[in-house]
């Protein structure tokens, strides 16, 4: 048991600790970057996370539902920093970023996978940079010589042709949602989404003129109003965060299934478990199946490598 157990909530973060004698652990979560979606709650295996729903500003918009953790329930195995599409947790022991979950080999690693070729970056084009919902990316140019041009329009068109352009993405923040890539006009990034499926808006259960869900939606475009004054989604942009659904005013009006996670390969129940309340219990029984293939491929290269047979 610990020694201290400390919880502190602010209007920038949710913290709590447990401080032992040989170790500390910390969870922090940073509340400008979680988008109040439902991932972590889904994940956690301890039922440590709840989500509040928070009333509308005065103005009448709806607000992103507040994430609380249980200190009493928490063990700081760190699922949620893994899971959270969006990299708002972080959990640490003694200020290193340590996860148990990885350690043992018990859960994997979302893979953020973001190929970036600035070799195709015209240094006068920054839409990346200004299309980004979560402002995660930075075009910066240089000159030869290795100095930033803060002001390209004061260059001729030949110094120009000069310049070198580098492209940074906050990988470790971005959830995938593609604007960077479909607005890039010269195929400079290659995004891979973390999470598939589908979302569908019930528009024949919402409420009349509730917008809700497009208040909150974290991905500028991923939800839009039609010319019919109901709000659609375009699945281009869609990260299937599900924050559009904690908001919803009416059960059923949003229905969203994921059927994929991006991850790196495991072999593990706890994975099962959190993948059958994330997703839907068909991707989990092809993942199941899929692992099951991988076996028995494994387990014949094993017995033909054994008798000598090249495979």
């Amino acid at each position: 048991m610990p020694l201290k157990t400390l919880k502190k909530d602010t209007a920038e973060a949710l913290t709590i600790e447990w401080i032992l004698y040989a170790k500390n652990y910390k969870l922090s979560l940073d509340k400008k970057l979680c988008v109040g979606c439902e991932i972590c709650q889904l994940a956690c295996p301890k039922e440590a996370i709840t989500l509040i729903k928070q009333q509308k500003t005065p103005d009448g918009k709806a607000q992103r539902a507040k994430v609380d953790i249980s200190l009493e329930k928490c063990n700081f195995c760190g699922i949620c920093d893994l899971l959270c599409p969006f990299g708002a947790i972080a959990v640490t022991v003694n200020s290193k970023h340590v996860l148990s979950v990885v350690e043992k080999e018990s859960f994997p690693r979302l893979i953020r996978d973001i190929q970036v070729d600035s070799s195709k970056c015209p240094p006068d084009c920054i839409d990346c940079e200004k299309f980004c919902p979560l402002n995660l990316i930075k075009v910066t140019c240089y000159t030869p010589d290795g100095k930033i041009v803060k002001d390209i329009n004061s260059l001729s068109v030949y110094e120009r042709s000069w310049l070198r352009v580098s492209l940074n993405i906050n990988v470790e923040k971005c959830p995938g949602c593609r604007i960077c890539e479909l607005k890039c006009p010269k195929g400079a990034i290659r995004v891979r989404r973390i999470f598939g499926g589908r979302l569908v808006i019930n528009r024949d259960k919402c409420p009349e003129g509730c917008r809700d869900c497009l208040d909150v939606c974290p991905i500028t475009g991923a939800l839009y109003l039609g010319e019919d004054g109901k709000v659609y989604v375009n699945e281009l942009f869609c990260v299937y965060c599900g924050a559009c659904k904690v908001v919803c005013p009416v059960d059923g009006a949003i229905e969203l299934v994921r059927t994929h996670v991006l991850h790196t390969p495991v072999r593990s129940g706890a994975w099962n478990k959190a993948l059958e309340r994330m997703a839907s219990t068909i991707e989990m029984s092809k993942e199941l199946k899929a692992r099951s293939s991988l076996k028995a491929i494994e387990s014949l290269e094993r017995r033909f490598k054994y008798k000598g047979v090249v495979v």
